[in-house]
Formats: structure tokens, C-alpha cells, sequence
């Protein structure tokens, strides 16, 4: 692992502090990540659900927190694709949590893949394939 977890916390709170809002970073290991979001009004939509926006966001910030942890701090690696399935609805005011893993690092690019769980479910209820392009080394 490049990268501990109190490093990505650090880099993630003085870079992406707007990131807070998607979800705080639980666990860290070498390609994998997992992180919760607290649900709050703000993430529901009508209809008492999660909304998309909110569970894409904890996926793509998940995978990204798994990514440098794999490849150290590189503040450039951007997200380039992000496919996501909703299979069930979460529960509306429960935590739901990322599971974040790697699946390939290259040179150029990162593919992983998020699975999102709703507290008091035991099926996921999101499944994110998601590639990150990493910048050339200068």
C-alpha cells in the first residue's frame, strides 16, 4: 500500500474537502477502500429514497480513495467513466457504505468496481464499474 489511511484522510480534508459531503473514509487496504455516507434530507429524493446523485458520489469517492491508496497522492487522477446499476431501494434514513476495489492499475488508468450497501439490508443496493484516469509522471 502506497498510501495509510491517516495520510488519504489528511490529503482528502486539505484537497477534496467538499468530498466530506459524500461520505467519511472507514477502512483502507492496498487497491480497496470503503467509506459511509450518513443519510441526511438532503440526499433523499421524493418518494423517501436515496437519491442517484448521492449514491454515484460515495461510489466514485470510494473508488478514488481505493485508487490512491494503491497508487500514493496523485491529486489529478480524474474520473473518465462511471457506469453505475441500481438493483434495490435503500433504506431512507439508514447509513449506506461503499465497498470499493481496484480490479486493474495500469500506467494511465484505473478500473475498480463499488458495491453499495443500505444498513439494514442485506443485498447491495448499487453496483458501480468506474475508470480513473491517472496522469502521465512528469
Amino acid at each position: 500500500m502506497m498510501v495509510t489511511f491517516e495520510e488519504l484522510q489528511s490529503f482528502l480534508a486539505e484537497q477534496f474537502p467538499q468530498g466530506a459531503r459524500y461520505g467519511t473514509l472507514q477502512e483502507l487496504g492496498d487497491g480497496w477502500a470503503e467509506m459511509k455516507l450518513e443519510v441526511a434530507e438532503e440526499h433523499l429524493r421524493p418518494g423517501g429514497t436515496v437519491s442517484g446523485p448521492a449514491m454515484m458520489a460515495l461510489a466514485d469517492v470510494a473508488l478514488y480513495a481505493a485508487l490512491l491508496g494503491k497508487i500514493g497522492l496523485v491529486p489529478l487522477a480524474v474520473t473518465s467513466n462511471l457506469n453505475i446499476n441500481f438493483l434495490r431501494k435503500p433504506v431512507a434514513h439508514s447509513p449506506i457504505r461503499a465497498r470499493a476495489s481496484m480490479l486493474r492499475v495500469g500506467k494511465t488508468s484505473g478500473v475498480g468496481e463499488v458495491y453499495i450497501l443500505s444498513d439494514g439490508l442485506e443485498d447491495p443496493v448499487a453496483h458501480a464499474t468506474i475508470t480513473y484516469a491517472i496522469p502521465a509522471q512528469r
